[in-house]
């Protein structure tokens, strides 16, 4: 190969690394550029499924809880279960329920363990609307990217997590938006009680809150505790009454369950 060949060769292979690199970066679509056509118009009806679930579903909704609320500006931000690329990694396996779901599956499981409410009927206006949004949010992702920026930041404490202190912490920095007792304000939802989510959700799971904690809260200050700070008032969190979800029986048939699950 002479020289112009190599160099040619090389550029392509700067190129391809560049792409990769760029494909990682969370960049969520701007909701300015969702066509105006049909089409958009499902688009921005999932969007407003999203944020404002109580408005749009309420029927299908057992708490106080909107979806946005765990995926932080409508699915849109990192380190929040963002929504964004992941039609690219369903249908999956997951052992929760030893099966390959898809993602209205996943809708499914969120409605009823998170929001404590019930399934959206299979091809309901609802159901096809918020498969629209994720749908949009995905293009161009691809799964490699997904991989590294799906669902909440891993945090490793370095010490067993304290509860007395999470009580301490959460006096301190939560109160103001989520009331002395947990039970929310017109700022923020409730953390536990009946009107918050089910032993079942996601973030019930102290490794998955602290995640979220860490990233995100207080809100507006994400990164501003440390992990141990983060694992302290996720652990207390978590040990609050909240309801019991009747399904956990039937979760990890095959084995696997995750040592921090509250069943």
């Amino acid at each position: 190969m002479n020289g112009t060949g190599k160099l040619a060769v090389l550029v392509a292979s700067l190129a391809l690394t560049v792409g990769a690199c760029q494909s990682r970066v969370f960049v969520p679509p701007s909701l300015e550029t969702i066509p105006g056509d049909e089409r958009g118009a499902k688009i921005r009806y999932g969007y407003q499924l999203v944020a404002n679930t109580q408005e749009h579903a309420r029927g299908y909704v057992g708490n106080a809880l909107n979806c946005a609320n765990c995926h932080l500006d409508a699915g849109r931000k990192l380190h929040a279960a963002p929504y964004v690329g992941l039609m690219s990694v369903y249908p999956e396996y997951r052992s929760r329920n030893a099966g390959v779901s898809t993602i209205e599956d996943r809708l499914d499981q969120c409605f009823e363990r998170s929001l404590n409410g019930r399934a959206l009927p299979s091809g309901s206006r609802e159901k096809e609307a918020i498969v629209a949004y994720i749908t949009w949010l995905s293009e161009g992702v691809p799964v490699e990217s997904v991989r590294e920026w799906r669902g909440f930041l891993k945090l490793t404490p370095t010490r067993t997590p304290d509860p007395e202190n999470g009580r301490a912490l959460f006096a301190a920095k939560c109160t103001v938006c989520h009331g002395v007792d947990g039970q929310g304000t017109a700022e923020a939802p409730p953390l536990w009680g009946p009107r918050s989510f089910t032993i079942g959700a996601g973030l019930a799971r102290a490794s998955l809150a602290a995640g979220f904690i860490k990233a995100n809260m207080p809100l507006g200050q994400g990164g501003t505790l440390s992990d141990d700070e983060a694992y302290d008032l996720a652990v207390y969190i978590v040990r609050q009454p909240r309801p019991d979800f009747p399904g956990k029986v039937n979760d990890w048939p095959k084995g696997g369950k995750p040592a921090d699950a509250l069943y």
